[in-house]
C-alpha cells in the first residue's frame, strides 16, 4: 500500500496524509503538534493498523474465507476500521462526503493492501497445510 501511495503522489502531486497520525494523536490523548512533527506517529498508526488487521486476514484465511472473495471482504473491514477510528475521533468526514477523486484513491490504496495482506495470508495457511497439516483437519490441530 506504501508503494502504490508514493507512486501515486508521485504521479499525481497529492501531498502526504498526516490523518494516521491526527487519528493516533486524538487516542492517545497527545497534545496538537505540526505535521511536521508528526512523522512517527503516522508511520506508527499506518503500519501498526497493517500489521493489526493482517493478523485478522490471517485468521479469515484460517478460518476458509481465502481468495478474492475473502481479500474483499477484508477490504471492507479495512475501510470499517480507518473510518470508524477516524470519525470516532473528530479527525476524519464521512467517506460519501469526500471529493470523488480522494474517495477512489482512498479505495484503490486499501485495496492494495487487502489483496496483497490476502495473497500473503493465504500463501502463509496453504504452506502450513503443505508443513503436516491436512486439508480436513489444517496444520494446527
Amino acid at each position: 500500500m506504501t508503494a502504490a501511495e508514493k507512486i501515486e503522489q508521485a504521479l499525481t502531486g497529492r501531498p502526504n496524509s498526516y490523518v494516521p497520525a491526527h487519528t493516533l494523536e486524538r487516542v492517545l490523548g497527545l497534545p496538537h503538534r505540526p505535521d511536521r512533527e508528526r512523522l512517527g506517529l503516522n508511520w506508527a498508526m499506518h503500519w501498526g493498523q497493517g500489521i493489526a488487521l493482517g493478523v485478522a486476514r490471517a485468521v479469515m484465511a484460517r478460518g476458509g474465507l481465502r481468495g478474492p472473495m475473502g481479500s474483499f471482504l477484508f477490504l471492507n473491514l479495512r475501510l470499517l476500521n480507518d473510518q470508524s477510528l477516524e470519525n470516532a475521533t473528530g479527525v476524519g468526514a464521512p467517506p460519501w462526503t469526500w471529493p470523488v477523486g480522494e474517495q477512489v484513491v482512498d479505495l484503490l490504496h486499501k485495496g492494495v493492501y487487502a489483496f496483497a495482506a490476502g495473497a500473503v495470508a493465504d500463501r502463509l495457511v496453504q504452506g502450513g497445510r503443505h508443513a503436516g497439516g491436512s486439508p480436513e483437519r489444517g496444520p494446527y490441530r
